[in-house]
């Protein structure tokens, strides 16, 4: 009898344990296993998962069974009383006022912006908790979603971060997030070498349930550790964010909600900007507005366009865009394995975004910005780190971008970086095999259908420029000079050089058909930031708008005529360049173009009378 008790105890002991394996067995064998080879080198297990994992548009979740969340009554997702504490905050930086240094403090600015490229010491003496303004339309604080949206994993790389950044970071998330509706926080760490990146920030994150550390063992840069932590992530939806952010009032439901009814909707938030020298929190310049590039690829915002205004109800409401910023959106984690994530030959940094932008829209996605959801974000006055692989990696992963998705349109681009053509780029057959499999459309149907507004602002064939040359100053043998014309730089007069046709010259200078002056073919333009008479002209970054950089060249006169503000290029003895109240008696005022197209200066003119 004890034999046949023992018999049946070791019989049960064997059914437990088939029974604990068999939902470990089923695990390894479905769809999900794929998302561990994020990250790695299988390419071909990765770009086939649209075929073995293929995603059922009426379902939504990690185990394969989506949600209709359309049947959920809506709610309000706005945590009021943490909005009206928030109200009630007073101190330094709080509400987003900007930081203001006393006389010790101004002494070691110098030293505090070294480390990260923002002012340090102010992220330290600011609240983690900080409160910053509602800036959103006031519609936004009204709306109703889901009451049941999916999860999400919030995927923050960094590298080397100030440990006070980081923990704002993960405070904000949490201070302006339903809690329901964050699964987890992935802190993904690129081989960080700082010591407060390391056991400071263990110990203080331990006290957060739903943060975890995850490290690189090597230094792999921003494209990999993304896919780390995304490999990593079991929540429904992957937000991936900088680790220099604040998240503002309500920011996730809006993002959610777009998912919820579209699971291959990218969706990304306005991102606003916090001050690096004294941590102000304002909108950018232009607010919302459609992301879009050039032919060098460099990233652009343009205006949303009549068509797209007029097919939404309110300008709360979500707007598609050509192409995302990069750092801040959220995506279906299913949908980021079915298209692929990102091309897995992308190395370190860059072009990443014009990856993803382009794989979405022509492979059956759409991409939305929600003017309801806003992020600030530190925009750093350099960059402190230095990137392995070097500048050389990003010149890489842009060919890439160009030979997979650009058709004919690549040459467009080899054509502004002829340096670039016949270099190596890698193999890219995974991502040819990828564009059949997903049924992707032509680059072509992409400018035609989602972004013709980037072919009026950025055209492939440039027109040509409506006045060139040196630019002379009255009657003298003095020249404009950009002085290198870098961001920030004051244009000045110096004496005219031989020579100085050539484009890489300091004195030359093109009227473009943006009615802008560029130095030869640089990316920075003539910028006039005031009003007042004095005002000095510095080189910004060209944006095509107009705006401060608009430019009318009165050939009959030779002034040089500032609408916005509505006063004319001036000049004095000491050679500094500035504006003034126009007159056209002053000879200082008059400048004259080695070359130009009457025809095209007078078509700039109507509108335009100075005196």
């Amino acid at each position: 009898m004890k034999r046949n008790h023992t018999a049946l105890l070791k019989y049960f002991i064997c059914i437990i344990i088939l029974l604990m394996l068999v939902p470990l067995f089923l695990q390894w064998s479905s769809p999900d296993v794929y998302q561990s080879n994020f990250g790695r080198n299988n390419k071909k297990e990765l770009n086939s998962l649209a075929a073995v994992a293929p995603v059922n548009p009426d379902v939504i979740g990690v185990d394969n069974q989506r949600i209709n969340y359309s049947k959920y009554p809506k709610r309000d997702w706005h945590d009021n009383d943490r909005i009206q504490a928030d109200a009630k905050r007073e101190g330094p930086g709080e509400q987003g006022k900007p930081y203001i240094l006393s006389a010790e403090e101004k002494k070691r600015e110098h030293s505090d912006f070294a480390k990260y490229g923002f002012n340090i010491h102010i992220s330290d003496v600011i609240s983690i908790d900080r409160a910053v303004p509602d800036i959103r339309d006031p519609r936004c604080k009204t709306l109703q979603y889901f009451s049941k949206l999916p999860n999400a994993s919030i995927v923050i790389p960094f590298h080397n971060e100030g440990l006070s950044i980081l923990k704002r970071t993960v405070h904000s998330i949490f201070n302006k997030s339903p809690p329901e509706l964050v699964h987890e926080i992935l802190l993904v760490d690129d081989y960080s070498d700082h010591d407060e990146c390391k056991q400071p920030l263990e110990d203080y994150m331990v006290q957060f349930d739903k943060v975890r550390i995850i490290r690189a063992t090597k230094r792999e840069g921003l494209i990999r550790t993304r896919l780390l932590g995304a490999n990593m992530a079991t929540g429904q939806v992957l937000i991936f964010l900088d680790s220099h952010i604040e998240c503002n009032v309500n920011w996730l439901p809006p993002l959610l909600q777009r998912i919820a009814i579209n699971h291959r909707c990218i969706a990304c938030p306005m991102i606003d900007v916090i001050g690096n020298t004294d941590f102000h929190y304002e909108t950018q310049a232009g607010d919302a507005m459609r992301g879009a590039f050039d032919w060098e690829l460099y990233y652009k915002r343009i205006p949303i366009t009549d068509e797209e205004r007029r097919r939404r109800n309110h300008p709360s409401d979500p707007f598609l865009s050509p192409i995302m910023a990069g750092g801040l959106f959220a995506v279906d984690r299913l949908y980021f394995i079915e298209i692929g994530g990102y091309d897995a030959g992308l190395e370190i940094w860059g072009g990443e975004q014009y990856d993803l932008s382009f794989k979405v829209w022509m492979c059956g996605g759409i991409m939305e910005d929600v003017p309801c959801s806003r992020v600030g974000h530190i925009y750093r006055k350099f960059s402190p780190y230095s990137f392995p692989g070097g500048p050389g990696s990003t010149n890489k992963n842009l060919m890439r971008v160009v030979e997979v998705w650009m058709d004919e349109y690549k040459e467009y681009f080899y054509k502004r970086r002829p340096h670039l053509k016949g270099q190596d780029f890698g193999d890219i057959t995974d991502q040819i095999e990828l564009k059949k499999t997903l049924n992707c459309k032509s680059f072509k149907w992409y400018l035609t259908e989602v972004a013709p507004d980037i072919l009026k602002y950025y055209p492939p064939v440039e027109p040509a420029p409506y006045a060139w040359g040196q630019i002379k100053n009255g009657d003298g043998d003095s020249c404009l000079d950009a002085v290198g014309g870098n961001e920030g730089v004051r244009v000045k007069l110096q004496p005219c050089r031989p020579n100085s046709e050539k484009t890489i010259n300091d004195q030359y200078f093109e009227m473009t058909w943006h009615v802008d002056l560029r130095p030869g073919r640089r990316k920075t333009c003539l910028d006039v930031s005031g009003s007042s008479p004095g005002t000095p002209i510095t080189f910004y970054p060209c944006h095509g708008q107009k705006g401060n950089q608009h430019w009318v060249y009165f050939q009959e006169t030779g002034q040089l005529y500032h609408p916005i503000s509505g006063k004319c290029m001036d000049s004095d003895s000491s050679n500094q360049v500035y504006m003034s109240v126009c007159n056209k008696q002053q000879t200082t005022q008059h400048w004259k173009f080695h070359q130009y197209n009457t025809t095209m200066l007078k078509d700039t003119q109507r509108n335009y009378h100075i005196s």
